[in-house]
């Protein structure tokens, strides 16, 4: 059955990868900052992992799924960069293990 990117969306979150939910956890609330983070938001007809609207950010969390997509991929990078936002790219590995210095990350990324 066919899903529109609203109800994909919506099925993204309820189905997080333990990377997304960890790095949830320390953007929501406004935690990083005091900027407000979406989770899985839609641009056009992409949907992306995290974003800050206010600063033009999105954030992209890659796994397993993302391996021999690499065109896909490019093609998105480029439309959303098209349309005004800056995309930083963490791996799973990456928010599992190194949480702290993830943030600081997009710390840095939102006070450019």
């Amino acid at each position: 059955m066919f899903k529109t990117p609203r109800e994909f969306s919506k099925s993204l979150r309820k189905n997080q990868t333990a990377a997304e939910v960890k790095l949830w956890q320390e953007l929501r609330g406004r935690r990083c900052g005091g900027y407000k983070f979406r989770r899985q938001y839609i641009i056009d007809n992409y949907i992306v992992d995290f974003i800050c609207v206010s600063k033009k950010l999105v954030i992209e969390v890659d796994g397993p799924t993302h391996e021999g997509r690499e065109g896909y991929d490019q093609n998105r990078t480029e439309h959303i960069r098209e349309r005004g936002y800056r995309i930083i790219r963490f791996s799973n590995a990456e928010v599992l293990d190194e949480t702290n210095s993830v943030v600081e990350g997009i710390f840095d990324e939102l006070n450019i």
